[in-house]
C-alpha cells in the first residue's frame, strides 16, 4: 500500500477526536503542510530500510512522511492519548504494523531506543530543543545524523562558530558529538496553531570517532557551564571558582595553550577539551 499523508483538516478533526487542545506548557504546534514535513525528511535525508527515531510526533504528519520514504520509525511520545492514537492513524494511512513502534515515554528520561535507530528527525518544542538533543546524543551512540526542527534562535545558537554573540553553552555542548549546520527555513503558517516564533531546521553529522570518555564529557561540560555562566568574565575570573583561585584557572588555561584573558566565547570545543584534560 501507498502511505498518505495527513491534511490540515484531518489534524483538527484528529484533535477533536482525541480531546487534545495544542498547549503551550507542551510547547505543541502540530505542522499541518504536506510539503513541509516531505522537506525535513529529504533534509535528514531519510533512506529506504533505515530506522529514524522522532521524537514528539503528536499526531502523526511527520512520522507519515519518515514511513513514506520507505523508513521504519520509533516514535517516543510523552502525551498518553497522541502515543495511543499513532498506530491506528499510521495503519488508516496505509503504514505496514512493523514498520512503526510507538514508545509512551518522556524523552528526557529513556536511555533505551527499539531498533537501534540510526537518524534523528523531530519537531521539538522549544523549551526543551536542547536538553533532549544532548540527552540524545549522550545516550544513544548509534545515532549517526538527524534534523531537527526548532524554534529559530535556539537553532542559531546550536549551530553557532566561536566568536558571535549567540555562540554559547549549547554550541559547544552540540559540537562535542558532531558537525552542525543550518538545513532550511519553515514558515509559520505551516503550523497549526500559528505560533509567534519562528523555526528553522538544524541538522547534524556525528563525528566517525567518539571525541573522549565520558568522564571527560562531563569535566568538559562543567567548565564550559562556568565559562558561560560569567560570559563577559576572563576566563581566568569565570573559571576561578572551578578551580580554586583565578592563579590555579591561569595555571590550568596556559598548560592548555589557552589565553587566561580571553572569553568563553572565543574557544572552540577543542580548547574546552584541552583545559578538562590539564584540569585533572
Amino acid at each position: 500500500m501507498t502511505v498518505t499523508l495527513l491534511g490540515a483538516s484531518e489534524i483538527r478533526r484528529l484533535a477533536a477526536e482525541l480531546d487534545v487542545t495544542p498547549t503551550k506548557k507542551l510547547g505543541q504546534n502540530f505542522v499541518v503542510d504536506a510539503n513541509t514535513v516531505r522537506k525535513i525528511v529529504q533534509a535528514a535525508r531519510v533512506q529506504p530500510g533505515e530506522r529514524v527515531v522522532e521524537v514528539g510526533p503528536g499526531l502523526g504528519s511527520l512520522t507519515l512522511a519518515i514511513l513514506e520514504a520507505g523508513a521504519a520509525v520509533t516514535a517516543v511520545e510523552i502525551d498518553h492519548r497522541l502515543a495511543a492514537r499513532l498506530e491506528q492513524t499510521a495503519l488508516e494511512h496505509g503504514v505496514d504494523p512493523e514498520m512503526l513502534t510507538v514508545v509512551d515515554a518522556d524523552a528526557l528520561r529513556i536511555t533505551e531506543l527499539p531498533g537501534d535507530p540510526a537518524v534523528l528527525v523531530a519537531n521539538l518544542p522549544y523549551n526543551v530543543s536542547v536538553p533532549v538533543l544532548l540527552h540524545f546524543l549522550e545516550n544513544f551512540s548509534y545515532l549517526r545524523r538527524g534534523v531537527v526542527m526548532v524554534q529559530a534562535e535556539v537553532a542559531e545558537r546550536i549551530a553557532a562558530k566561536p566568536g558571535s554573540k549567540i555562540y554559547g553553552a549549547p554550541s559547544v555542548k552540540a559540537a562535542w558529538y558532531g558537525d552542525w549546520r543550518l538545513a532550511g527555513t519553515v514558515s509559520r503558517q505551516v503550523f497549526w496553531p500559528v505560533p509567534n516564533v519562528d523555526s528553522l531546521l538544524v541538522a547534524f553529522d556525528r563525528a566517525l570517532e567518539p571525541r573522549g570518555t565520558e568522564e571527560e564529557r562531563r569535566r568538559t561540560f562543567s567548565i564550559v557551564d562556568a565559562a558561560f555562566n560569567q560570559r563577559r568574565k576572563m576566563l581566568r575570573q569565570a573559571l576561578s571558582g572551578l578551580f580554586g583561585s583565578s592563579a590555579a584557572a591561569s595555571e590550568i588555561l596556559i598548560a592548555a595553550g589557552v589565553a587566561p584573558t580571553a572569553r568563553g566565547e572565543d574557544l572552540t570545543v577543542d580548547d574546552y577539551q584541552r583545559i578538562a584534560q590539564h584540569a585533572k
